[in-house]
């Protein structure tokens, strides 16, 4: 186990390169089997997530490489309908593999997924719009066991707008007899890049980005060569990074709108942001002042994905703050650990209650899952003193080099074997 020693107190400055996101490369991976063409996905991130995504793929047959960012897949020797529970259980991007397995195989048999412990995330939307499509579905064991003789487009509602449920919706639909309409579906940006790759492989979807998105079926899908959108979450903790520590950092690469409300709190707090083309610059002096108020919501609200971080950022900021989790129910399972750092946060069901330190102080603290980690992280960049992160299995899972990016602005970060 490895883990990051920081010494607190130094101002960022500097630009980073975004990585492409890995909330699009992941069902980008998973629909690569949809075809028996070559599918290159560029300028991949090497997280760990990607990594066991593309041993998913191997266990199914098809030929992946992965070399100077791009992730090669031919698929035309894979035959394999079962994902083992050991990849389920660490990625729970791979329930994403169901869609793509019916329409390549017409069956699928894969353990529950894991992931990150978050909280409860059913996957009964997915299964109840495969059924619509009219996937045959059991559970032994376990598993979730699904089959059928070809699958038919339908109208289907989602009660609420699942990200994973609509990717899995257009992975299972994009090859489907007839029209499919989405009805409910989620807005995420990620949605729309997934929409772009299969069209590009020759698909016919639209209206990605909206609530209602249309597929009509294809008899056959071809190569690609795609390059992903970059990472938004990503974009926002090297922000708040900054915000917390102080300093000016520009990131590239992504459009300011997919950020829009991240942005607005940022000014909320007292920083000054800058945009222009695929341009954000924030710039941080003296203390912050905390948000009245957040509460996470599917897109274009805010991400439950930078929940974290912005607790971090407003447990040493002056005032008081109320965030309000709406999506995952234990998310503030971090909250112990920045307690530990002299955050002053009261947690009841899914608000936390913040009231600002004039600042937080060197600890030796655990992460428990990815954001909650990187939230970590930042509280550490900005508190005095030194501080201990252990457990960097799971900032693995998200962020690639994140030790080396955060050094190039500033920080004083090592990465020690434990």
């Amino acid at each position: 186990m490895d883990k990051y020693v920081i010494e607190g107190g130094r101002k960022l400055y500097g630009t980073i390169a975004l990585q492409s996101a890995k909330n699009s490369v992941l069902p980008l991976l998973a629909a690569s089997i949809l075809t028996e063409k070559r599918v290159t996905i560029r300028e991949t991130p090497q997280i760990t997530d990607v990594l066991c995504m593309i041993q998913i793929l191997r266990e199914l047959g098809a030929e992946v490489r992965f070399s100077n960012g791009n992730v090669v897949v031919e698929s035309a020797d894979a035959s394999c309908h079962e994902i083992s529970s050991v990849l389920t259980g660490e990625l729970r991007s791979s329930v994403f593999m169901l869609g793509s397995l019916l329409t390549r195989f017409h069956r699928a048999l894969i353990a529950y997924p894991g992931g990150c412990d978050i909280g409860l995330r059913p996957i009964d939307m997915h299964l109840n719009a495969l059924k619509q499509l009219g996937v045959s579905i059991s559970e032994r064991d376990g598993c979730i066991f699904c089959e059928c003789d070809k699958l038919r487009g339908a109208d289907i509602l989602l009660d609420f707008p699942s990200v994973g449920a609509t990717e899995n919706i257009l992975l299972a639909a994009v090859k489907a007899e007839g029209r499919t309409v989405l009805t409910g579906a989620a807005k995420e940006p990620e949605i729309v890049d997934l929409q772009n790759f299969l069209n590009a492989m020759g698909a016919k979807i639209s209206g990605a980005g909206t609530d209602v998105i249309e597929i009509e079926g294809v008899k056959e899908l071809g190569g690609v060569s795609y390059k992903p959108m970059k990472d938004r979450i990503e974009a926002g903790t090297y922000l708040i990074a900054c915000a917390v520590c102080g300093g000016e950092v520009e990131t590239t690469g992504l459009t300011p709108d997919n950020l829009r409300l991240l942005l607005h709190k940022l000014r909320e707090n007292g920083c000054k942001i800058h945009t222009k083309n695929d341009k954000i610059r924030i710039e941080s002096c003296g203390r912050l002042k905390c948000n009245r108020r957040i509460e996470t919501m599917p897109f274009p609200g805010f991400p439950t994905d930078l929940q974290a971080q912005a607790t971090a950022l407003n447990a040493g900021a002056e005032g008081g703050a109320l965030i309000v989790e709406n999506l995952f129910e234990t998310r503030f399972k971090y909250v112990p650990e920045l307690q530990k750092m002299g955050a002053d946060i009261q947690v009841k069901d899914r608000h936390a209650f913040v009231r600002g330190v004039k600042r937080l102080h060197g600890a030796s603290v655990v992460a428990g899952d990815l954001r909650g980690g990187a939230a970590l992280v930042i509280a550490a960049l900005g508190a005095e003193g030194r501080s201990e992160v252990l457990d960097l299995s799971h900032t693995d899972r998200g962020y690639a080099d994140f030790r080396g990016k955060l050094k190039k602005l500033g920080a004083e970060i090592k990465r020690v074997r434990v």
